[in-house]
């Protein structure tokens, strides 16, 4: 985007801060528009539902972060971000097996959202292009079909009938969430809504913070995970937070949904399939109430498809492509999107039109789209209008299933499939040749018969 002109991104959230920071090195004014006040500190905050539960930042996002904001990792870790290894620091269990717990391969961040989100709002908005104009909504888009030139907005004043106002812009930048209004935005102004690809298993969960005697299994362990399966739909666990404490969530699906009660969320816990978590629960000290959350359908939207739609309009984010958010993908591919765009509108060799820097964009959440889809339309009762396998996905299925078969016991195969599902590499790297050996010609490895206390050497 040439100099001197505005940007408005729409949402103050983690893909709505990225991107500001990328346009500011293309526009004379960047305004954020939000219609949270921003809290002092590292606060939840209600414009993020998912707030009060777990996040992961996985190391694909870690180095998209570090890229957009250099040294931006040491200011996590000088807050106390706790940076997990994977597999020695976490007791893990899929499909009836233990993992082993042999040295790390990779590590993930498992502070709170709210810590993240502010270390990240002071560094965004310390740039003097960008500005914030927080409690209120955008309710519309200025322009026609053919270019969006601003957005409409309206204090958060509760009436909604209250006066609104256009704030023109040469760009706009939809970063406001899973709820985006977007497509009914575009056809207020005469464009095409984008075609959606939708898979929702149902899935439901349940989370609250707790003080314990010791870490979950006490030692060298910080955490404890249960990923759900098609043949063990309940999932939980506990993961460690920056002040010591561990925030607890547990799942189900459609119909078996988590208890916001109190006593019966540690009941819940029963569900899983082996009472470590729930024993540990016992002697815990709950210090908040259970939160639930049930909207984690998988929604992309295809901006990227043919249709009639306006230059100067992007999204990104949530409002773009949104994820079970059970898989802890959603903030690595915020970071890497804004990457995406950083380099698409940087790139010499291409004028960076709407479309193009659109399919950039996307392309950034494809992994991480193929990750959670491929694994929700699989569990029972998945609904949606991308449920069905395209032939390519079951031709792959035989493969992957071997692949899911080892890693929990295999360092070589263990080591490619997380780096595949953290998106630090591409999905090719579960076809280099030991993986393929070790896939194709080599037996699962026994795993452990009960949780493994301490690390492998």
């Amino acid at each position: 985007m040439p100099a001197g002109r505005h940007a408005v991104v729409v949402g103050g959230s983690l893909a709505g801060l990225l991107a500001a920071h990328v346009l500011a090195g293309h526009a004379d004014r960047v305004t954020v528009v939000e219609r949270d006040r921003f809290p002092d500190g590292a606060q939840p905050r209600p414009g993020v539902a998912q707030g009060r539960h777990p996040h992961v930042l996985l190391e694909g996002g870690q180095t998209a972060l570090e890229s957009l904001l250099p040294g931006f990792l040491a200011d996590l870790r000088a807050a106390g971000a706790p940076r997990v290894g994977m597999p020695s620091d976490l007791v893990l269990r899929q499909d009836e097996r233990w993992f082993r717990r042999v040295p790390a391969t990779t590590h993930i961040y498992t502070g709170s959202r709210a810590q993240l989100e502010e270390l990240l709002r002071r560094r965004v908005l310390a740039n003097p292009v960008i500005s914030v104009v927080e409690g209120t909504d955008v309710v519309g888009l200025a322009g026609d079909a053919s270019r969006v030139r601003g957005v409409l907005v309206r204090d958060r004043s509760g009436d909604a009938r209250g006066e609104q106002r256009t704030l023109d812009a040469d760009l706009v930048v939809d970063a406001s969430g899973s709820g985006t209004k977007a497509p009914q935005w575009l056809t207020a102004i005469g464009a095409e809504a984008p075609r959606e690809e939708t898979i929702d298993t149902g899935l439901a969960y349940a989370s609250r913070v707790y003080r314990g005697k010791d870490g979950v299994l006490g030692g060298d362990t910080a955490g404890y995970y249960v990923y759900p399966s098609p043949a063990q739909v309940h999932g939980g666990g506990a993961l460690p937070l920056e002040d010591g404490t561990h925030l607890v969530i547990v799942s189900g699906l459609r119909g078996d949904e988590p208890p916001t009660d109190d006593d019966a969320f540690a009941t819940y816990a029963k569900r899983l399939p082996h009472p470590l978590l729930h024993r540990w629960l016992d002697e815990a000290e709950p210090l908040s109430p259970a939160f639930g959350y049930r909207r984690t359908a998988n929604v992309r939207r295809r901006y990227d498809l043919p249709g009639r739609r306006p230059a100067g309009f992007l999204a990104t984010g949530d409002a773009l492509c949104t994820f079970n958010p059970i898989y802890g993908q959603g903030m690595a591919v915020a970071a890497m999107s804004a990457v995406a765009l950083r380099d698409a509108l940087a790139d010499p060799r291409r004028t960076p039109t709407t479309l193009r820097v659109q399919r950039a964009v996307l392309a950034a959440s494809r992994q991480a789209w193929d990750i959670s889809a491929g694994a929700d339309r699989k569990m029972p009762g998945a609904l949606g209008t991308a449920v069905a396998a395209r032939p390519a996905d079951r031709a792959a299925e035989w493969y992957l299933r071997r692949v899911q078969e080892r890693y929990p016991s295999d360092p070589v195969v263990g080591r490619a499939f997380r780096a595949v599902l953290t998106l630090s590499a591409p999905v090719t790297a579960l076809f280099a040749p030991p993986v393929v050996r070790a896939v194709l010609f080599g037996a699962p490895q026994p795993t452990p018969a009960e949780p493994p206390t301490v690390p492998e050497a």
